[in-house]
């Protein structure tokens, strides 16, 4: 067990304006501390006497030497170690002093002894001690001592922040600034630091001149602030106060006058689109939000737009041919809004015919236009023709149009008129303009044609070539690219005339063709015959190339002859029939009559290539689909009845030319 402590050391104390001071020992003059951080004396002795053996600076004070020496020079025992520091507390307010030592600590504030642990122990006490400190600065003084045995210490000092118990307010926050930027309506306050421990921050309050009712506008733990008053021309007053972690707030500092600027209306610009409107205006200082409405032709609004730090605004919800009207204010950090611009007006257009096409006929032109199915059904249009470009609505001509329409697939309506009204041989620029009664849309793309004449028949088919194939005939010309061409029409014929001598095509109208081909196929039996054939180019007046001068190119083909060398006998009971299938890979189907007593049928294919027919099936059945028939070629078939006694039926036979 440790000896009893030795009797304390006498303090000599000294007075100073009322208050006591410890006059302090002795020591080095060179060591400087910063406060809040403490000196620190190291004494080779439990008296603090003499000059210390070392003097530093420590942050805290928590230490655990043990059995140690706390320092070069000191004994494991019998020696005092002494923290002190000044500090402003600022307004002060309650405090709990916590001390935990073995052996020995007292704790002073402002000389006076707060904490008195004194006694040599075999463990660590510990006492907490809560006290009230006054504003201001105070010097903290911290003795402990070791006699025997292990060695700790501890101290700490805290603001109690409890609402109940904390009833002191901040001190007023010192060396307020504030200034104001008109140009971009901002109050800038700075201040000095609070040096209360247990500050929590700073709130800015503002009031206008002549109210006694104050704004909290902002709430820091920095000590600066930016507020952007609202933007009346009005005087403003701002002060800044503290507060404590137990609510508490301080007396505001002095107030600070401010003469905000007047919030400026916004330029506006409105204009009509296709799609709506679009619109921009002019930022203003202050102006956070634009609020931009829209209101109907007599003035009540339909729509509203808060818009932050934008300055254009889209608006493709308007209905076409609909006037609407728009306004725009600026609205501040304070929500103060600028007096409105004037109402502008904006009608969005009627929708645009769209795809305007013509054709040309004889002295007059068809025309064509789209409009999209969200587009009103316009019941009227006008149709403008000029012989010049650009085409306008003030030197064209207006045409007499009877307009109908059809509806597309997709909802669009194809609208068509016919102008019969053109000279013919004419060149003319179209352009279609749609009208909802007082409004026009804009005119359409514009369309050019050329109108037909009435007596000039089209230029004779040229290039025109025959060619035979195992299927018939492929003819094919050079195109005609006349705007009136209406259609072809072939002739296929004979050859009149003997050889040597001047021979003519005596043909007839063979086929009628759009004037958008300029080929034929003429599938026909290649059986070795020769044939003429020769084309002949139609308007739409109905005018025609051949009959016009009663000549025309022809040309002279002979098919290819894809006879069978193996000659069929007649007299067949059996009625065959083939026909192109091209379903489900049976290109060619077979059929014939039930003959009695037939006990199956034989079918077989001519083979170009053997010279003779071959044995396809055997089958009991009046039908048969041939799979494996090439395409591009002619076929020919036998169908032969057999019977039960080892007999044949004569084979009847058909053909069928399968195109590639």
């Amino acid at each position: 067990m440790k000896a009893a402590a030795p009797t304390a050391a006498a303090v000599v104390l000294a007075t100073a304006g009322g208050l006591l001071t410890a006059v302090a020992a002795p020591a080095s003059a060179a060591t400087t501390c910063n406060s809040p951080v403490y000196k620190r004396q190291f004494f080779a002795n439990t008296t603090f006497s003499g000059t210390p053996k070392k003097t530093d600076c420590d942050s805290a004070i928590s230490e655990s030497w043990g059995a140690g020496a706390p320092a070069t020079g000191l004994p494991t025992n019998n020696f005092g170690v002494r923290w002190t520091v000044t500090r402003d507390f600022g307004s002060g307010g309650p405090f709990a002093f916590t001390a935990a030592a073995q052996d020995g600590i007292r704790v002073y504030l402002d000389g006076v002894r707060k904490i008195d642990i004194w006694k040599n122990v075999s463990s660590t006490v510990t006492k907490t001690v809560n006290l009230t400190v006054p504003k201001g600065k105070h010097t903290l003084r911290i003795d402990y001592v070791n006699w025997t045995g292990s060695a700790n210490v501890k101290f700490t000092y805290a603001p109690r922040t409890s609402a109940t118990v904390d009833k002191v307010k901040p001190l007023t926050p010192l060396d307020p600034l504030v200034s104001y930027n008109t140009a971009t309506n901002e109050t800038k306050l700075s201040w000095t630091k609070n040096q209360e421990m247990d500050l929590a921050g700073y709130r800015v309050y503002r009031r206008l001149r002549g109210s006694t009712s104050w704004t909290k506008v902002g709430t820091t733990t920095a000590t600066t602030l930016t507020n952007t008053p609202p933007a009346t021309g009005a005087d403003y007053y701002y002060e800044i106060r503290a507060y404590d972690k137990a609510g508490n707030e301080s007396t505001g500092t002095a107030d600070a006058l401010v003469t905000s600027i007047v919030l400026q209306t916004p330029d506006l610009t409105a204009s009509a689109t296709d799609t709506g409107a679009e619109l921009s205006w002019s930022g203003v200082h202050g102006g956070v939000i634009y609020r931009v409405q829209r209101t109907d032709f007599y003035g009540a609004v339909t729509k509203s737009w808060d818009l932050k730090y934008t300055l254009s605004l889209t608006d493709d919800t308007l209905a076409r041919g609909e006037p609407v009207k728009y306004r725009v204010a600026a609205v501040d950090g304070s929500g103060h809004v600028s007096p409105f611009t004037d109402l502008q007006t904006v009608t969005r257009p009627l929708a645009t015919p769209r795809e305007l096409t013509a054709t040309a006929g004889i002295g007059s032109a068809t025309l064509q236009w789209t409009m999209k199915p969200e587009d009103a059904p316009y019941s009227e249009f006008r149709v403008y023709r000029s012989t010049t470009l650009p085409v306008s609505t003030s030197t064209a001509q207006s045409v007499t149009c009877t307009t109908t329409f059809t509806t597309l697939s997709d909802g669009s309506r194809r609208y068509s008129c016919g102008d019969f009204s053109a000279e013919e041989g004419t060149t003319y620029h179209y352009a279609v303009q749609a009208v909802q009664w007082p409004n026009l849309s804009r005119l359409s793309n514009t369309a050019t044609i050329t109108t037909l004449t009435s007596d000039k028949a089209p230029a004779a088919v040229t290039g025109l070539t025959a060619t035979a194939t195992e299927y018939g005939i492929e003819l094919d010309w050079a195109d005609n690219t006349e705007e009136d061409m209406h259609r072809y029409v072939v002739y296929r014929g004979r050859l009149l005339g003997d050889p040597g001598d001047e021979q003519v095509c005596s043909g007839s109208e063979w086929a009628y063709l759009s004037h958008a081909t300029s080929s034929y196929r003429d599938v026909t039996l290649p059986d070795g015959d020769e044939l003429c054939y020769f084309v002949d180019a139609r308007d739409q007046a109905g005018n025609s190339s051949f009959r016009s001068t009663g000549n025309a190119i022809a040309v002279v083909v002979n098919e290819l002859d894809l006879t069978p060398t193996v000659a069929t006998p007649e007299g067949s009971p059996l009625t065959v029939t083939a026909t192109k299938w091209d379903l489900e890979d049976a290109r060619v189907h077979l059929s014939w009559n039930e003959l009695d007593s037939a006990t199956g049928y034989d079918v077989h294919r001519w083979n170009p290539v053997s010279k003779q027919y071959e044995l396809l099936t055997t089958t009991s059945d009046r039908w048969y689909y041939d799979t494996t028939a090439p395409k591009g070629t002619t076929h020919f078939y036998r169908v032969t009845a057999h019977f039960a006694d080892g007999t044949q039926s004569l084979p009847g036979t058909d053909h069928v030319i399968l195109e590639p």
